[in-house]
């Protein structure tokens, strides 16, 4: 069994990394930026310059900011200012009224919002805000390396706070250092009342999908599926997975003003970490226990792999998290650890190059693919069947084969990455 120590250190690492967030994290991140630079400032700035590594300007063009009915960075920005609030973190936008959307609208309108891209960034994570009033005094905020994490805050050139970005490389340092197996027994053995707190994520997330099953959001692919699924996919656990997952996304990436549970700064992570687990549960008719413990399972393998692969990258986060995923639905199936490693090393078979285009609507696509594949993975493992070494990049060690999938998405993608923003950027 995990000793009580390192029990301790896990559940403290699952509590910083499975928290609450309103809105896309990359754009939410700028606003929290712009609030705590906004906040030492003192008053609404006139003017607002952000400069943003190329993987925070591209998870940022595309998706709906909750609340405004608008799309992208500069009503994050305005938001910020106006009404956000740097003490609610991945929050700091739930204060938004209709108002504060005018006033938001009016202050783009009158030029006050700058962007611009940083390509010296020392992370891939970065976010730097400078914000100024009509005196001509100045501050700055400058988040690196987690959606949360400031390293630099000055007001007129005095330096409030400040460290060293850590880098993608090392971003993870502190956290203690995992294996499947350790994830494995620690969602097997640990005293449940330790690790009931992962339900908050199944109540948040299922109010998510809910959202947007009574409601057009996005592409609407939950409800699409929900509408269709008896015909085309009959009445099945795979249609549940698929509509309730794909539908918390739908919300999530259309603007929605909901709250949803995420995993590792990343909501659509957090999402389908989740739910895909929750409704597999409840058509398996599983046990509270059986439910809780296959939700740490996969939250945890999902953490687990993003310690190695990095905050963002060029590879999808649903690859990471339908794996987390596909990993609990062996648990729930009835599986041990070799069934799980074999799920593991089946989705590492199956989706590793899924490209990240950027957080938008379609989200819900890739993650509805990165769900069906974890139950088809899981079906395979339960069968004995598991991708062998002689097969690409598919390694004996279940954890070589999960850093295979982390450096090829962190180091082997980097041109992708940068031809994927060229492309976002230019048309």
């Amino acid at each position: 069994m995990v000793s009580e120590s390192k029990r301790e250190k896990i559940i403290a690492l699952i509590k910083r990394e499975v928290v609450p967030a309103i809105g896309c994290t990359e754009p939410v991140a700028v606003a929290l930026c712009v609030a705590k630079a906004t906040e030492l400032l003192g008053s609404v700035p006139a003017r607002i310059e952000c400069a943003l590594s190329g993987n925070m300007l591209k998870n940022a063009m595309g998706v709906g900011i909750p609340g405004t009915g608008m799309i992208g960075l500069p009503i994050a920005m305005a938001l910020g200012a106006l009404v956000g609030k740097s003490a609610y973190g991945l929050e700091v936008l739930k204060d938004v009224t209709p108002e504060a959307v005018e006033r938001g609208v009016n202050y783009i309108s009158e030029g006050r919002v700058a962007i611009s891209h940083d390509e010296a960034a020392p992370s891939k994570l970065h976010v730097d805000v400078r914000v100024t009033d009509d005196d001509g005094h100045t501050s700055r905020a400058v988040i690196s390396c987690e959606h949360t994490h400031f390293i630099l805050l000055q007001k007129d050139g005095e330096v409030v706070l400040k460290e060293e970005s850590a880098g993608d490389a090392a971003e993870n340092e502190d956290d203690i250092a995992l294996d499947l197996a350790t994830v494995y027994e620690f969602a097997s053995e640990t005293p449940l009342d330790e690790i009931s707190f992962i339900l908050e994520a199944k109540e948040l997330n299922m109010a998510a999908a809910e959202t947007a099953l009574s409601g057009d959001y996005g592409h609407s692919l939950g409800s699409t599926i929900r509408k269709y699924g008896l015909k085309y996919y009959g009445d099945t656990p795979v249609e549940h997975m698929i509509s309730y997952t794909s539908a918390a996304c739908d919300a999530r990436m259309s603007g929605a003003p909901v709250a949803v549970m995420s995993n590792s700064g990343s909501g659509n992570q957090g999402i389908t970490a989740t739910m895909p687990v929750v409704s597999f549960a409840a058509d398996m008719e599983a046990t509270e226990e059986q439910t809780i413990r296959a939700l740490i399972l996969s939250h945890l393998t999902s953490i687990y792999i993003k310690q190695s692969l990095g905050r963002l990258s060029a590879l999808c986060g649903c690859v990471v998290a339908s794996t987390g995923a596909s990993a609990a639905i062996v648990y729930l199936m009835g599986g041990g650890y070799n069934e799980v490693c074999a799920a593991v090393k089946n989705m590492v078979a199956n989706l590793t190059g899924m490209i990240c285009d950027g957080a938008k609507p379609s989200c819900s696509l890739k993650i509805s693919s990165g769900v069906s594949t974890a139950m088809m993975s899981a079906m395979l493992a339960m069968n004995g069947k598991c991708v062998t070494s002689t097969e690409g990049i598919i390694s004996d060690d279940v954890d070589a084969t999960i850093h295979n999938l982390t450096s090829i998405g962190r180091e082997a993608m980097n041109e992708t990455d940068r031809l994927v923003l060229r492309i976002m950027t230019s048309k």
